[in-house]
């Protein structure tokens, strides 16, 4: 006879059953919510593709790619939008779409031709079972042209990052410039010792072991080595790789030049070896121009670092970026001018070493592929300031600054906190525009005249059109005395503050506390879907731009070498008391702290400076012992500057120095930390070893103090795959549910 359990256990059975379900259904909300979030069409780029004119009227046929993230299916989808503006003169009056979105997938670049009329797209694809990569060219009827880039074995793979990427029509629109992998000898073509190339000059066919180590350009760059420029002439059916660049750069960033007849490109040294070339602005690289037949010229500086070179649509100037090499690895930016008839360059804009409230900060990001005035006396360009990212646009002659979508003011009298500037083509504007509880949106409008400076009439074109029910505001901090860093004194920093809706809640607020890494990067008053779907959920956040940050001059920047571990704990930790004091909506006794790389090494830092603050800490492969870390990384160089140390390639570490990194690494403050510590790791990261948070582990792990690790073998530094973020975001949320008892 099978006896039924006691009426006790039948209740504990229950509560069990009860617990379980809940559990479940919050597992469900958290990744409702967060697959919500990150479904939001992002915008990417922008084009002008046919332009209309009649009796004073403009018909604009513009077109925007975008991406969307697809959560069920883990994967990031591209589409095309295009549109119809029907303008009077310098003002939109209406709008009209053109069809639904198309999907691009596959596409690893893509371009549209300076007439509108042809795109060439750099396709990846199976033949016969094989991975190739094929160069389109499409037009009004369809595909023109198709290069199996893979069969034709002219070079390796093409580029398609960030930071040496381009794809770049000719003016007559016959040839395409890109970037790719420059070709290696395989042992089936070893049989010859030598052949000659299309210039009759003979090359030499060395025998290359498979096991010798090929260096790359590090984090997000895995396998990109020897970068090499590449003509695909369309009429004669044929790619050429450029002869003359210089043994000792690798090319990237280029762009046609006298009509066609030379290319613009900046060269990075590779020599004595690379360093990690991804959110680093700190690396040699100079200016080159070539020509067809393999004459190279170094146009800047050669002691520098250069990028964003962008060609005026009169070609007599080209405006690009200049820094300096080592020290900060993200820094504030030289904008230089360079007249290409005089054969010589002048500062546009100089490094701003401080800026007041809303003030222009200086540069910091990257020039739009297309940021020229029409007339070409005007640059256009976004950046950080303060809390804030705004489009700008300078004069070239005078070299005057002005704001062009200012989002600096009080955040109750704007519409966005941040604006991004995608493109200008014929005095056009596309910005995508968005706030901490808003996703991105775009809006147009043309410049204003030279001789009219009017305020410009923006339109909104597109994106989501939601504004999710919570708050937000953005803090300027000043450091008490005692904060002070004495050598830059006077400097302030800023926060963003995040909070769900206020008749929503119906006690105090447990606040999380967001660190971004870098750390000379940026938290702007834009769309954070981490943070938004942590307000979503119940959450307040404050996202903290210490000092350190980008947007608040370069003397910030500068403040922090030396400093780390100290000054930007103490600002994260002044920020959280400032707003707990200022608001007491907020929880002061459930507060948690999250950040990655060195947003995670604060977070670190953090609970074990101050033990008995923080409830829980979340940290994406932080930086824990920059002693174990310096010879692991892929920019070494950072791992002196950090700490105040000068750095050379041929730098050897002593006692002294590691002493140093060791004292600054959180892993020093490891036996005071009591908080339950969650850590995630991306196994291929060539920035931050995993193995650092792995000695974290071991050192909590031996103490019995709470902690879990999260081992995402396929994934690098960013922990960028969608599956990921989703895993991420999902144990996040319930480690901070959990100890923040909000169960």
């Amino acid at each position: 006879m099978i006896r039924s359990g006691s009426a006790e256990s039948r209740v504990n059975t229950a509560r069990v059953i009860h617990t379980v379900m809940k559990m479940m259904m919050e597992e469900g909300f958290i990744k409702d919510v967060f697959r919500r979030f990150m479904g939001y069409p992002v915008p990417l780029s922008a084009s002008v593709i046919n332009e209309n004119r009649n009796a004073g009227t403009r018909n604009i046929t513009i077109i925007t790619e975008w991406g969307q993230c697809e959560m069920d299916r883990g994967v990031r989808l591209p589409f095309c939008q295009k549109w119809t503006l029907q303008c009077d003169q310098r003002t939109v009056k209406n709008i009209v779409p053109l069809g639904p979105c198309m999907i691009t997938c596959a596409e690893l670049l893509s371009s549209h031709s300076p007439s509108g009329t042809r795109r060439a797209v750099i396709r990846e694809a199976s033949a016969h079972g094989v991975g190739h990569q094929y160069l389109e060219v499409w037009g009004c009827r369809g595909l023109e042209k198709s290069f199996d880039l893979t069969a034709l074995s002219k070079h390796g793979k093409v580029y398609e990052d960030a930071q040496f990427a381009c794809l770049a029509w000719s003016p007559c629109e016959e040839k395409l410039l890109y970037v790719a992998e420059k070709k290696r000898v395989g042992s089936s073509e070893k049989a010859s010792p030598s052949s000659a190339n299309q210039s009759g000059e003979l090359i030499v066919l060395e025998e290359e072991d498979k096991n010798v180590y090929m260096e790359d350009w590090g984090e997000g760059l895995v396998g990109k080595s020897v970068p090499v420029l590449c003509v695909a002439d369309l009429s004669k059916r044929e790619v050429n790789v450029c002869t003359g660049v210089p043994p000792h750069v690798s090319p990237g960033q280029a762009l046609w030049a006298e009509g066609g007849r030379g290319v613009v490109f900046v060269g990075w040294w590779n020599e004595p070896f690379r360093l990690g070339l991804k959110f680093c602005s700190n690396r040699r690289s100079a200016l080159f121009h070539i020509d067809l037949k393999g004459n190279c010229e170094l146009l800047s500086a050669d002691s520098g670092s250069v990028s964003s070179p962008r060609l005026s649509p009169d070609h007599s100037w080209l405006v690009y970026l200049q820094g300096r090499v080592f020290g900060p690895h993200h820094q504030c930016l030289l904008m230089m001018l360079y007249d290409i008839e005089k054969r010589s360059s002048s500062v546009l804009i100089d490094v701003i070493r401080r800026a007041g409230k809303g003030q222009f900060a200086g540069v910091y990001d990257p020039l739009p592929p297309q940021c020229w005035a029409s007339n070409s006396e005007e640059i256009f360009f976004s950046s950080p300031c303060g809390n804030s990212k705004v489009v700008f646009s300078v004069d070239r002659q005078t070299g005057r600054i002005r704001p062009v979508y200012d989002t600096s003011t009080t955040s109750s009298e704007r519409e966005f906190g941040s604006a991004r500037l995608l493109t200008v083509i014929n005095d056009l504007l596309v910005i995508s525009c968005s706030s901490p509880n808003h996703p991105p949106s775009l809006v147009v409008g043309f410049v204003s005249s030279r001789e009219n400076k009017q305020e410009v009439q923006w339109t909104h074109l597109g994106g989501a059109d939601v504004c999710e029910k919570f708050d937000w505001q953005d803090i300027i901090i000043t450091p008490p005395p005692e904060e002070e860093n004495h050598q830059f004194s006077g400097l302030t920093f800023g926060a963003v503050l995040l909070k769900p809706d206020s008749s929503s809640k119906s006690g105090k607020i447990p606040l999380v506390v967001f660190i971004h890494g870098g750390p000379h990067s940026h938290f702007a008053a834009e769309w954070n879907v981490t943070a938004a779907a942590l307000t979503k959920l119940g959450f307040a956040v404050l996202l903290v731009n210490y000092r350190g940050s980008t947007g608040f001059g370069h003397d910030s920047i500068d403040s922090l070498l030396g400093n780390v571990g100290s000054q930007d704990v103490k600002d994260v930790q002044r920020a959280v008391l400032h707003i707990l004091q200022s608001d007491q909506a907020l929880d002061a006794d459930r507060v948690a702290v999250m950040g990655g790389s060195h947003g995670g090494f604060l977070a670190c830092h953090l609970i074990g400076q101050y033990p008995e603050f923080y409830r829980a800490c979340a940290a994406r492969n932080p930086v824990i012992n920059a002693a174990t870390l310096v010879g692991t990384s892929d920019i070494v160089d950072w791992r002196y500057s950090s700490v105040g140390l000068h750095y050379s390639f041929d730098q050897l570490p002593t006692p002294e120095a590691l002493i140093t990194m060791l004292e600054k690494s959180p892993i020093a403050h490891a036996a005071q930390i009591c908080a339950p510590v969650l850590l995630m790791l991306g196994g291929k990261d060539k920035r931050v070893s995993p193995y650092q948070g792995l000695e974290l582990y071991k050192a909590l792990k031996s103490r019995k103090s709470p902690v879990r690790l999260l081992w995402y073998d396929g994934d690098g530094h960013s922990l960028s795959r969608l599956e990921t973020q989703s895993d991420c975001f999902l144990n996040i949320a319930l480690w901070f549910q959990q100890h923040l008892n909000m169960n």
